[in-house]
Formats: structure tokens, C-alpha cells, sequence
């Protein structure tokens, strides 16, 4: 009976780039959107690597899952998206084992977030991994590390004030209309886009800026007319997108189309105008940010508006990593003790085996009442396996030896490298 070499913690492997080395613009060629991850994990089958999933967000594109080494999820995240693989392997960061599992923790808690302690990202964890246990590529290894993390991550908000007075990029936004456009509640406000980012930020537009002239723009013009009927706004097709851009003194572009949306030649002779780019890749054009009228803001100048929370969010790091670590623990001895049930499991099989041989052995003697034999003898085997996982539960610093030596008396098969 052999245990798969794949399904060691060393052969865990985390892949990615995310805003700290790489801007918006090269972070738009390796996102992933549904169509691709699906294909991704298709061709992951292929290659015969399982249990992984893939975090695309607006800051980062990561991979995590088993594999001989981290190259090849390098290969998988190359084929699907738009980039170029001399590229990623100069701009991406690796991580193996502990240190993988740990920076799983890290992203989920905020730790690792653009905005330290941006809440956003956990339920982007929670729909990729659903995404791949739909798609038959998560395994259980990943499952339980997943709800580890989605538990601590709830903790730590609870606990912490990691979180607290949310600076998410759509707040981030608020605050800097705030400061560059004092009178934004007397503007006209275009939002093209109604997806998660266009939607929260419009609704803190509402709440922290008291705005109410704004004209909701979407590719589907239900949603578009469903959102301004809850928060009574206005909302226009996507054919008068030029027209409401041109009379409008602030734009918010949140449409995530793979290519610019907001060109040049839309807004050459308008009025003054403050565009925000919300999206990954860009969707206004680059030309627009060289019109003299025209101020235009993206998704990585954002990330440098500074919050009064910050300061206050790093005090609480430390209690965060706390609860990490306790959770890590835990999880790692789950799988270890997992790992030992497999040569627990072996050694059973082995007494099992022992057993079925002397019974059939007595059976030819025919003097033994054999229903009470077997009785008594599974008995014995199940209390004896029962001591072994006790003893191997009990003591933890050695219960590694423990295990390779009744591997070694009872000759398994087992593969515990």
C-alpha cells in the first residue's frame, strides 16, 4: 500500500503576483475569470494535479495546490492567462509547505492585503474554492485548510480590531473623492459598472458623501435599473455612455471589460472631469490620463490614500497572528495525525490478515465454537490499534518514530516520505 509523494505538505506550493511587485496593468494579464479557471483545472486534470484552486482578485492572482514543484502551477497559470512566462517566473513569489499553508492564513485575515485588514477578500477565497469543489479539484487536504481559514479569519474579526472602520478600495475611493472634490455632492457622477466594487462604492458615495446625482451605466440594463430603484438614483443604457460621460464632472469606472472602455476620443472637448479607474485590467485608456481637462485616478494610486484606521489596525496584528497560529497548529496536527491513520489503518489490515489466517487454520481443526473466536479476536485487534494511536496521540514530539517503527515491525508497505 503506497501514500502519494503529491500529498506531502513539502509538495504544497503557493504561486502568485500581487500589488507589492507588480501594477494594476501586469496584474490584468494574469487574471483568471471563470471561462479560464474552468479550462485551468480541466488541463490541471490532465496533467494529473488535483486538490488546488486559483484566487484571482484585483490585487493578486494566486494558485495554490499540490505538485512536484511550484513550476508546474507556474505552467498552468501561463497557458490560461495572458502572460508570459519568462515574465512571471522574474515577477512571482513561491512558497512551499508551512510557509505556503501559513500565507493562505495571511490572505484570508487581511494580513496580507493591500489595505491591511480588507474583509473583501475572504469571501473571493470562499468563491474560488467553491468554484473548484464543483469542478472536482479540491481535495480534502485543501477543504480542511480552507474552513480553518475561513474560521480564523471570522475570529479575528470578532476579536481583533483588525477590520474594524473598513478601508476596502471602494472606502479608499470615498476618501479620496473626499479630498480632491470637496463639492462632490453637488456633481453629476456617472458609475459605469454595477458589479460588487461599482456597487459598494456608489453606496458609500452615498452614505459618507451624502452624493445623489449619479446615473448607473451597465452592459445589462436590469441590473443597472434594479440598483438605482433600491437607492433611488437614475440609470441609462450603454448606448447614451458617451453622451451622460460628456456632461458628467465625475466618472467611476468600474465595468471589468478586458479591454479600455473610456477612450480619448469620448471626452476631447468636454468639461473638466475626474475619472476613477476601479478596474483590473484598466478600462479607461491611457491617452485620457494625457488630456489637459481630465484627472485621472486608478485602482494603484488608491492604494496610497491614507486612513486614520491604519494606524490603529496595526496595533492589532500581533493578536491577529496569535489566532493564526493557534489554528495553524491545530490543522497541522490533523494532518499529521491523518498521515498516521493511513500506517494505523495498514497495521489493521496486517492483524486482520493474521487473523483470517489462524481461523481458517482452527476451522480445519474443527473444535473451536469460530463465532466467538473471531468476537474475542477483532476485539483484541481493535483494542490494540486503539493503545498504539493512543500512545502515538499522546506522545507528539515522538509519535513520528513511533509511527516508522511500527511500520518497520509490521512491513506495511506504507510510504511515508
Amino acid at each position: 500500500m503506497q501514500v502519494s509523494h503529491s500529498k506531502e505538505i513539502a509538495n504544497f506550493h503557493i504561486v502568485g503576483i500581487n500589488y507589492k511587485k507588480t501594477d494594476a496593468a501586469i496584474r490584468g494579464l494574469y487574471a483568471i475569470n471563470p471561462a479560464q479557471y474552468q479550462q485551468l483545472l480541466e488541463h490541471a486534470r490532465v496533467v494529473q494535479l488535483d486538490d488546488l484552486f486559483v484566487l484571482s482578485t484585483c490585487n493578486r492572482t494566486e494558485v495554490y495546490g499540490f505538485a512536484a514543484n511550484p513550476g508546474q502551477l507556474l505552467d498552468l497559470l501561463c497557458r490560461e492567462s495572458n502572460g508570459d512566462r519568462s515574465q512571471l517566473e522574474e515577477l512571482a513569489y513561491t512558497k512551499s509547505g508551512e510557509e505556503a499553508i501559513r500565507h493562505l492564513y495571511q490572505v484570508g485575515t487581511g494580513l496580507d492585503s493591500q489595505i491591511l485588514g480588507d474583509y473583501e477578500i475572504i469571501g473571493q477565497i470562499r468563491n474560488a474554492t467553491k468554484f473548484a469543489k464543483a469542478h472536482h479539484s479540491l481535495g480534502s487536504f485543501l477543504e480542511r485548510l480552507v474552513n480553518s481559514v475561513l474560521q480564523v479569519s471570522k475570529l479575528i474579526k470578532t476579536e481583533t480590531g483588525l477590520s474594524k472602520g473598513t478601508v476596502s478600495v471602494a472606502f479608499a475611493t470615498v476618501r479620496m473623492l473626499e479630498r480632491i472634490c470637496p463639492d462632490i455632492k453637488d456633481k453629476k457622477i456617472v458609475l459605469l459598472g454595477v458589479g460588487k466594487i461599482g456597487r459598494n462604492t456608489c453606496k458609500n458615495m452615498i452614505e459618507y458623501l451624502g452624493v445623489k446625482e449619479v446615473t448607473l451605466i451597465n452592459r445589462t440594463l436590469q441590473v443597472a435599473a434594479e440598483f438605482a430603484g433600491q437607492h433611488g438614483l437614475k440609470y441609462a443604457p450603454i448606448e447614451d455612455m458617451v453622451s451622460e460621460m460628456q456632461r458628467a464632472d465625475v466618472i467611476l469606472v468600474a465595468s471589468n471589460a478586458p479591454h479600455p472602455t473610456v477612450l480619448a476620443k469620448h471626452l476631447g472637448n468636454t468639461s473638466p472631469k475626474l475619472i476613477v479607474d476601479l478596474s483590473i485590467p484598466f478600462n479607461v485608456e491611457a491617452a485620457v490620463g494625457e488630456l489637459p481637462h481630465i484627472t485621472l485616478v486608478n485602482v494603484d494610486e488608491l492604494s496610497k490614500v491614507q486612513d486614520e484606521t491604519l494606524q490603529n489596525r496595526l496595533g492589532e496584528v500581533p493578536k491577529a497572528i496569535s489566532i493564526i497560529d493557534e489554528h495553524m497548529e491545530e490543522f497541522l496536527y490533523w494532518y499529521k495525525m491523518r498521515k498516521h491513520a493511513v500506517v494505523l489503518k495498514a497495521v489493521k489490515d496486517k492483524l486482520q490478515e493474521i487473523h483470517t489466517r489462524e481461523i481458517q487454520q482452527q476451522k480445519n481443526g474443527g473444535h473451536y465454537n469460530m463465532e466467538d473466536i473471531e468476537l474475542v479476536s477483532s476485539r483484541i485487534i481493535q483494542k490494540m490499534i486503539n493503545l498504539m494511536a493512543g500512545k502515538v496521540r499522546k506522545e507528539t514530539d515522538k509519535s513520528d518514530q513511533y509511527i516508522a517503527m511500527i511500520n518497520d515491525i509490521f512491513e506495511t508497505g506504507v510510504n511515508q516520505e
